[in-house]
């Protein structure tokens, strides 16, 4: 037989532990989700048409922040998030051009790395490579160790190296590996 005040403190009692079961889940999740979010994944949003064809404006996409940090450097090719120069507090996506100790030359509106020219399947044939501020036609450039140069894919309308140089690879978040949005465009990112 419960008494009235027996019968209180019980599912008072009930109810504390079920709230602390809660809280429990909740911080679990929470520290999941941060674990994955700073260390492993990241979405980003694309902002612009610095990528386009290959790319375009309010896509989303997954970042990939384990395989430079334990699996391999950066290679020519992949598609990188970066904080933008010369502030950092932007993000911007790009692809990897030239590595560390590659000569970079612009020359007829086409890149050549090394004295070889560039081939990229991910470009149309017509898309022209013109200078920019920092890079100039015609005036090799020498990637310094530990730095990347980075191109837009829609090279008429990208702010990247060619105007503000070489990033450091302390700068780059991560590598994009899978849209995910919209649904007509899900799937992995390739060279």
């Amino acid at each position: 037989v419960f008494y009235p005040k027996q019968y209180t403190l019980l599912m008072f009692k009930k109810l504390i532990g079920f709230i602390f079961d809660i809280v429990q889940v909740v911080i679990f999740a929470v520290s999941i989700f941060l674990f994955v979010y700073f260390l492993i994944l990241q979405p980003h949003k694309i902002k612009g048409a610095s990528m386009e064809p290959n790319f375009h404006n309010e896509e989303y996409l997954l970042t990939d922040k384990v395989t430079y940090r334990f699996m391999r450097e950066p290679q020519r090719g992949d598609v990188i998030i970066f904080k933008a120069p010369p502030k950092g507090t932007d993000e911007y996506i790009k692809r990897i051009i030239g590595l560390p100790g590659d000569v970079v030359l612009l020359r007829g509106n086409k890149v050549y790395i090394n004295n070889e020219l560039l081939e990229e399947e991910y470009l149309t044939e017509d898309v022209l490579t013109k200078q920019g501020k920092f890079l100039k036609n015609n005036s090799p450039f020498i990637v310094p160790f530990g730095s990347y140069i980075v191109f837009g894919d829609n090279r008429e309308h990208s702010l990247d190296s060619r105007a503000f140089g070489s990033i450091t690879v302390d700068k780059i978040t991560g590598r994009a590996f899978f849209v995910y949005w919209p649904p007509s465009e899900i799937g992995l990112i390739k060279k």
